[in-house]
């Protein structure tokens, strides 16, 4: 990292110059890693050359007054919502299936920039952007420390005010919170998570929250440390009735963990109704120790005897009633050791439906009968499930990346631990765009988002087969792009999904999922083709797209999209072996490239032409400079493919959105350009939606429509494509840049930094985020045919990250120094066959492949600077296992 960092300074001068110059001093007021707002007039250079430093992790402190909204989702996936705050208590508590919009309903008042313009804002318009939310606390939970030394006795909460400093290290998955004060003899740590573990998504989708708690003792005597967790019961939030039913705590428990279950019942036994309610259901509170002290009921505030006392029968209270559930864990530490305390704390809130979507229930209630349920499995399973957990977060994070890259491009993953996302009982994924907004797992949103596909494959295959090529294929091969909640299909949500069916094709071990879905995925292709009115190659077809209109004549964003994805369907046309589908394929990809190429490029970037007759009478972005207008190629990249569109031309297209669309503070523009909903404020870099060059007087052809206020926004999934876009171009000082901003402006001094906003809360669009950590390692693979490549774009001579695989994961690691280069794949968890292995050298004279001390047959070539491995005989690396690649000139 060292060289390569040398050599960014040292040539910095060049590498920015003409239009690739960053116009960046300090990106408005962004907020520096130590929490500091970076000066107006610091040094180009030494701003930049920190994008590349490994750095460290991001931790935020109480003494800066970065805790507040802090909400870092840590449910199982699929779950609902349980946050993490700033300072350990867990906090929102959405997963009772109330199905509402946003994490907090509500509107705020907002004066648009300095025009003064006043509006209100609601959740689905960013008002908790403006007005973040924090401190939403339905049910009463939390957790307290008494510490006895010799005759002195002390009870301490764990909360803000309690302590003189928290530090908050947010590494999503699983966070780490320090609670510090020199006075006390203890060190206490706790690491919040729920079980995580990429590739196995019933694992990462249990309904609980595991706290550990590590206390080391760092004084000269003994201390006697105690634990007391809390849980306040308030199933039934929603519905229950005072006069029909009652709440009950009952003391719970099984081998290795006891703990309180709370839950609601009918007075009246033989009713049913009760039943089906979407607040019907039970919490769990537990210590995984079979030594804890149980409270069915639990009197706040603490007392010191709180901590001491013992209550284990059953206690009924009305439901207007407080009721309280407590365990505690006492510890005897004497001077210099330490010790581990695990809690857990679980629901079970299976009544979940939405209105005409087919499916119902909740995914987990297959598996457990109550919250107590979990909490058994959990502590049957405690040392897998923490182990891999770790293992995945130590893998993640041990990277050679800047470590804010890899949390901004990774945390967004989170989305699936909101209500943004659900899984029915017949295992069906579906999802909103964001939290209870714009239902149907809808593909013109969910295309970009590349962290699913990559983390979780089997989710996103099941989605392809069961929704998209089942219940949302219509005849002619169009998808409804909302499923059964929609009558039409999206043309850019169309183009998405067959490049998502590509994907999910590589992540997966063979080709089994394209063989058995090949006739509806040739109907769908077939239905882009279609779509090309008048034989150019270029979709002209008026259809609805993410930008919530109905668009006329050719369009660059959306023919370059179509573009990628038919080339994907001539990919998967010829491993299906139909020849003559592919070759249609390719006569449609050659044609429309080369006329997206002369027709829709002006000599700078790629515009949009009007349709013949009705010319600029409708909505569109003419000769704007659109974000997405090399949307396809960034597509391909993300699959592997090689150029959809000429390197030339889409360089420049991405140089004029630097250029045009870029700016280090959005302010002055928004001021000029006011109606656009509030995803960056004054003082915050971004990229606008589009922007007008050539200053016409009606860029976007007509003068009103709802839809125009996007085009003067920056929404981070958008964001996030065009930097994994540039990374896989070369422009990676760029790509980094665009990434930051949108990480500063999700600091937590702001707002919640695990709550990336668009149409409401926790968007799924800004999971594309994913796609710059993929463009940023050059990552392919194919499983079916047992391939893989790592092409890094930084940090070249020393770089190291993780990756995923169908079956499994691990760590990469490229050494490259004086003709020589090591390449070594270290498999952490699972399995992975490969055959074919493909890294960037310079001519080669001599290759050795070896798994860990055995040495494999193999051949070599090498082109364009790529050399290509292929394995006489494919290897299969379990966990634990290497490949290692020596390269020699």
């Amino acid at each position: 990292m060292g060289l390569a960092r040398r050599n960014f300074l040292k040539n910095i001068g060049l590498a920015m110059a003409g239009t690739m110059m960053v116009r960046i001093p300090a990106l408005g007021r962004a907020v520096m890693p130590g929490g500091d707002l970076l000066l107006a007039r610091q040094p180009d250079t030494a701003w930049l050359a920190s994008l590349y430093d490994r750095g460290q992790t991001t931790t935020y402190l109480k003494s800066r007054n970065e805790l507040q909204y802090i909400g870092m989702p840590v449910g199982g996936i699929l779950c609902g919502t349980v946050y993490l705050g700033g300072d350990g208590r867990l906090w929102l508590w959405d997963i009772f299936n109330l199905n509402q919009e946003g994490i907090e309903p509500k509107e705020v008042d907002w004066k648009e920039a300095v025009l003064g313009q006043a509006k209100k804002v609601r959740s689905r318009d960013g008002a908790c952007y403006i007005q973040p939310s924090k401190d939403i606390r339905p049910l009463e939970q939390g957790m307290a420390l008494k510490l006895t030394i010799g005759k002195e006795t002390m009870v301490r909460p764990l909360d803000e005010a309690s302590w003189p400093e928290i530090a908050f290290e947010a590494t999503y998955p699983m966070a780490t919170i320090r609670y510090i004060d020199p006075a006390l003899p203890v060190e206490l740590t706790l690491e919040a998570f729920s079980p995580f573990i990429p590739l196995n998504e019933d694992d990462s989708g249990l309904p609980v929250t595991l706290l550990s708690f590590h206390i080391r003792n760092k004084g000269k005597v003994p201390v006697e440390a105690t634990l007391l967790g809390w849980l306040g019961n308030k199933a039934g939030i929603h519905h229950a009735k005072e006069d029909q039913h009652e709440r009950v705590n009952t003391s719970a428990g099984g081998n290795g963990w006891k703990g309180v279950l709370s839950a609601v019942r009918a007075k009246d036994a033989a009713s049913t109704a009760w039943q089906q309610s979407p607040d019907n259901g039970n919490l769990c509170l537990a210590a995984l120790d079979d030594k804890a002290t149980v409270i069915t009921q639990l009197e706040l505030p603490l007392t010191e005897t709180s901590f001491s006392r013992s209550r284990q029968e059953a206690v009924v209270h009305r439901i207007k009633e407080k009721l309280i559930a407590g365990v505690a864990v006492r510890h005897r530490l004497l001077p210099g050791r330490d010790i581990r305390t695990d809690f857990a704390i679980s629901w079970y809130f299976p009544n979940l439906s939405f209105k005409d979507i087919q499916g119902k229930g909740r995914y987990y209630a297959n598996h457990f009968a109550d919250a107590a349920a979990v909490v058994t499995y959990v502590r049957e399973h405690h040392a897998r499930l923490t182990a891999d957990s770790r293992l995945w977060k130590t893998t993640w994070y041990d990277a050679s990346l800047p470590w804010w890259l890899m949390e901004r491009t990774f945390l967004n993953i989170s989305t699936l631990a909101t209500t943004t996302a659900h899984r029915f009982q017949s295992g069906r994924f579906y999802a909103w765009e964001g939290v209870g907004a714009c239902e149907g797992t809808c593909t013109h949103v969910w295309q970009y988002a590349q962290a699913v596909g990559r983390i979780f494959p089997a989710l996103e295959r099941d989605t392809r087969q069961r929704v998209d090529l089942a219940i949302g294929m219509q005849p002619d091969g169009g998808i409804l792009f909302r499923g059964e909640a929609e009558k039409r299909p999206a043309i850019d949500g169309q183009a998405g999904t067959v490049l998502r069916i590509y994907r999910e094709h590589q992540m997966t071990t063979n080709d089994r999922f394209l063989r058995q879905n090949w006739p509806q995925i040739k109907k769908a292709t077939q239905f882009i083709i279609r779509q090309d009115r008048n034989g150019d190659g270029l979709e002209d077809t008026p259809m609805e797209n993410t930008l919530d209109a109905v668009w006329d004549g050719e369009i660059a964003w959306i023919a370059g999209l179509c573009i990628a994805a038919v080339q994907a369907g001539a990919l998967m046309a010829a491993e299906v072996g139909d020849t003559a589908f592919a070759d249609t394929c390719k006569a449609y990809v050659q044609k429309g490239r080369r006329n997206m190429e002369t027709q829709l490029y002006n000599g700078e970037y790629f515009i949009h032409q009007p349709d013949k007759i009705k010319g600029r009478s409708v909505i569109g972005s003419y000769n704007t400079c659109h974000i997405d207008q090399v949307y396809g190629q960034s597509w391909a990249f993300q699959v592997g493919m090689d150029r959809v569109l000429d390197k030339e031309k889409t360089l420049s297209a991405l140089r004029a959105l630097w250029k045009y669309n870029f700016m280090e503070d959005v302010g002055p523009y928004l001021a000029s350009h006011p109606g656009g909903r509030p995803y960056a404020l004054p003082g915050e870099g971004g990229m606008i939606l589009n922007t007008n060059p050539y200053k016409e007087a009606y860029p976007f052809g007509v003068k009103d429509a709802w839809q125009l206020g996007y085009f003067n926004e920056c929404m981070s999934g958008f964001e996030h494509q065009v930097a994994s876009h540039m990374m896989a171009e070369g422009m990676t000082t760029e790509a980094l840049t665009l990434t930051k901003a949108v990480h500063d402006r999700y600091h937590a001094a702001k707002r919640n930094p695990f709550n990336e906003i668009e149409c409401s809360d926790h968007y799924a669009r800004a999971m594309a985020s994913y796609g710059t950590f993929i463009t940023a390692c050059g990552f392919a693979c194919h499983g079916p045919h047992q391939y893989i490549r790592f092409a890094p774009a930084l940090q070249k001579e020393n770089f190291r990250a993780p990756f995923v695989t169908a079956e499994g994961w691990g760590t990469y690691t490229q050494q490259q120094q004086q003709g020589r280069g090591n390449y070594r794949l270290a498999l952490k968890h699972g399995q992975l066959s490969l055959r074919t292995c493909c890294f960037e050298q310079a001519s080669p004279a001599a290759v050795v492949v070896k798994a860990d001390a055995r040495q494999l047959p193999a051949t070599f070539t090498h082109e364009n600077g790529r050399v290509t491995i292929t394995l006489k005989q494919a290897v299969t690396l379990h966990a634990g296992e290497t490949l290692q690649v020596t390269m020699t000139s």
